[in-house]
């Protein structure tokens, strides 16, 4: 007897009935099923980011005698140049304290910094993303800003029991109000697109006219402070190529982001002390 084969219009057919029956799905639901599922797979994500740190320790216990020494130097020489950075940072803080005192300010809201390891990473043509170890159980909140040594990493989009999603700030839909260092005036940070092999990057817009950068001689692009999202002061990148927008008030520009956003094993996340 001949196989029957299969109308070639039914596989989309079967694809629209679905399409149609997820799109009628109220929101409520497709938000439960989505959540459910990210927590369904997350013992797997973090099963597995535990099973990298094994593997690191072991093959750091191969190392040689002579080489962890030679570590222990280097770390120590790191400790105290954090120890000086430490004591500086407090004399300001005092300082910052003893003013808006005097001038009856209302005082910065504080951030409280939350050591996180990275369990999976999540690069494509739409976004760049991080997932860490730590979600509601350590107090994460939607919104709190990532940073690292070199700057900052983005914010947090979602947050569930155990994980964190981290939007880097490489995704073309993260938005940041910046400044170019040593300049008050404001101008806006967005990330660009995201190349399959190659460095991301992202975009600096409202450029005032009278900047100008090169890849020889680059801008350094910090956050403003303004939104209350991000402290003033943190490296964001660096601007290379600065062009005059089709208005002619205000120059486009390209940052440079660090390279080694696309490596991180661990970030910081400020979260806020206070709600609002």
């Amino acid at each position: 007897m001949p196989h029957r084969r299969l109308h070639p219009g039914r596989p989309f057919l079967v694809l629209g009935l679905v399409l149609g029956a997820w799109l009628v799905v109220p929101t409520i639901v497709k938000r439960f099923l989505r959540i459910s599922f990210f927590e369904l797979q997350a013992p797997v994500s973090l099963s597995a980011s535990y099973v990298r740190d094994l593997q690191d320790y072991w093959s750091l216990r191969t190392r040689s005698t002579n080489e962890l020494i030679a570590a222990g130097r280097d770390l120590v020489r790191l400790n105290a140049s954090y120890e000086a950075t430490l004591q500086q940072s407090e004399s300001l803080r005092q300082q910052v304290t003893r003013l808006e005192a005097l001038l009856r300010l209302p005082a910065v809201g504080g951030y409280r910094s939350e050591v996180a390891r990275v369990a999976r990473r999540d690069f494509n043509g739409w976004w760049q993303r991080l997932t860490v170890r730590k979600g509601r159980n350590y107090g994460i909140t939607v919104g709190s800003p990532v940073i690292f040594s070199g700057g900052i990493v983005g914010k947090v989009a979602e947050v569930n029991a155990t994980l964190s999603v981290i939007d880097l700030i490489s995704s073309p839909g993260v938005r940041i109000a910046a400044t170019l260092d040593g300049d008050t005036r404001p101008l806006s940070y967005q990330g660009g697109e995201n190349p399959a092999f190659g460095p991301a990057v992202g975009i600096a817009e409202y450029v005032p006219t009278d900047a100008s950068a090169s890849p020889t001689s680059p801008k350094r692009l910090v956050t403003s402070g303004l939104g209350g999202v991000f402290p003033p002061g943190l490296t964001i990148g660096e601007i290379v190529r600065l062009e005059t927008s089709t208005d002619g008030l205000f120059k486009t520009g390209e940052v440079r982001l660090d390279p080694r956003l696309t490596e991180l094993n661990e970030v910081t996340i400020l979260v806020p002390l206070s709600p609002n």
